[in-house]
């Protein structure tokens, strides 16, 4: 493609890229020229023949390159009639390009995965070109483009088109950079490297990766959070993901991708979406995040002190916070092995040791430690299954108001178990995330069959 033309009976040069051509003292010039050439290809004119030739590169290398015009997607384009003209727009490949191409097929080779370079596909009426493509494991295919040079952002050539195609057409695109600018962009999964020359990057196991690939911290926003919540609130009691920049050698990334243990995903914030890259685990324990609707209502705070002075009005009416203690039964040796220790809690506060109500998790027990007052692993279990019961029947109502009555019924039992996890990791000295996470993946596996309402609750012991 070529934007310069040269009008040969006009004698002018006809820049595509502006509405007028670049010529203003001319009304319509374009409508003009494109009539003329479509009537010559109605009568069969060749195109050697025809008024338009390349002004550009083809001009400066002194070669007369015949060319016509069309339209399409809405652009204005003038084709060479020859291949080898519309070769000659093709800068040429550097070394450190084909450093790179050369690096990608060698490891992936070691890795036992199957690769070639310069493949085209075809998607739909078009074809895309993909610098290098690895087959890997599963049928996985990984689409790398060495981008050492400008790249648009907007067009059918820039990044993001490139990118959509590869990905409809069942490719996963990498986009590897040496410039610092292009980490900043989010039209594709790129990981960038230092600029350095071909001999370096042709050095095996040597070529580190420094941004684009990072790794998730999950954390809960309470007050012992360090990282401030991102929905803007002082602390929502919610768990959060927070990516962090790791450094990866690139060997590694390109056996990783090719094997599934690295992955591109795309991480939401408030205000924008990011593109990077994870492991599989920290994927696979993202989207678990994003689809957990039981997080809510959020857990009471459990370091709040009770002697602080509150700034409430006075009132008698009962609240969803307030939620008895429940049945100490011991839990399981196996299932407490499992988790990790961490040092111990705090215990709640004095008014919080008085004698509470029945819970429909258990019965109460009274101690000397506040902390013994606390649910059995399998209690928790069950606990966690009626909330997912209950937010399973919100699922399949459809009127307004049986909808609402359910999804209070839904908060109440989900605030229940909440509170129940939380005295169990006070009283374990256990980590309570973890606590939560094993739990809900316990009530999951232990589900009883399905129902058409919800899964049976697990039978206490």
């Amino acid at each position: 493609m070529a934007n310069i033309v040269w009008h040969r009976k006009l004698r002018i040069y006809l820049d595509l890229t502006r509405a007028d051509l670049g010529h203003e003292e001319y009304e319509d010039l374009l409508g003009t020229v494109y009539t003329m050439d479509r009537m010559y290809s109605a009568r069969d004119v060749p195109v050697r023949e025809r008024d338009l030739q390349c002004g550009g590169v083809c001009q400066e290398a002194g070669v007369e390159a015949p060319m016509f015009l069309r339209v399409r997607n809405g652009r204005r384009e003038a084709v060479h009639e020859r291949a080898e003209d519309e070769e000659r727009h093709t800068a040429p490949v550097s070394d450190e390009h084909k450093a790179y191409q050369e690096g990608i097929l060698k490891t992936a080779q070691e890795g036992g995965y199957r690769g070639d370079s310069e493949v085209r596909t075809r998607v739909g009426r078009s074809w895309i070109q993909t610098d290098t493509l690895i087959e890997g494991a599963d049928g996985r295919r990984i689409g790398w483009e060495i981008q050492l040079s400008s790249a648009g952002t907007d067009g059918p050539r820039s990044v993001r088109a490139r990118a959509s195609k590869a990905e409809k057409n069942g490719i996963t695109p990498a986009w590897h950079i040496d410039r610092a600018d292009y980490a900043q962009r989010h039209d594709s999964h790129w990981t960038r490297s230092d600029s350095l020359p071909a001999y370096v990057i042709a050095k095996t196991g040597d070529l580190r990766v420094v941004s684009g690939f990072r790794a998730l911290d999950f954390w809960r926003c309470d007050t012992r959070a360090v990282h401030p919540c991102p929905h803007g609130v002082r602390r929502c009691g919610k768990v959060h993901a927070t990516p962090t920049p790791r450094s990866i050698l690139f060997d590694d990334l390109v056996r990783s991708t090719a094997a599934g243990l690295v992955v591109p995903i795309q991480f939401r914030t408030v205000t924008k979406q990011q593109r990077f890259w994870v492991t599989d685990a920290d994927r696979d324990r993202l989207e678990e995040l994003y689809a957990d609707d039981t997080q809510l209502p959020p857990a009471p705070d459990a370091t709040g002190s009770a002697d602080r002075a509150s700034y409430n009005r006075p009132t008698c009416k009962t609240t969803r916070d307030t939620v008895p203690y429940s049945v100490p039964t011991p839990a399981p040796a196996s299932a407490a092995a499992a988790l990790p220790h961490i040092p111990a809690q705090p215990a709640p506060s004095a008014s919080e040791s008085a004698t509470p109500p029945v819970s429909p998790v258990g019965t109460v027990v009274h101690g000397d430690d506040p902390r013994e007052d606390a649910v059995s692993f399998e209690a928790l279990i069950s606990a966690q299954q009626a909330a997912d019961c209950a937010r399973q029947r919100l699922e399949q109502l459809s009127s307004d108001e049986e909808r609402r009555h359910q999804r209070t019924v839904w908060f109440d039992v989900a605030s229940q178990a909440q509170a129940a996890v939380t005295r169990y990791a006070q009283a374990k000295r256990l980590n309570r995330f973890e606590v939560e996470q094993r739990v809900r993946q316990a009530a999951r596996e232990e589900a009883g069959p399905q129902q058409p309402g919800c899964p049976n609750p697990r039978p206490r012991r």
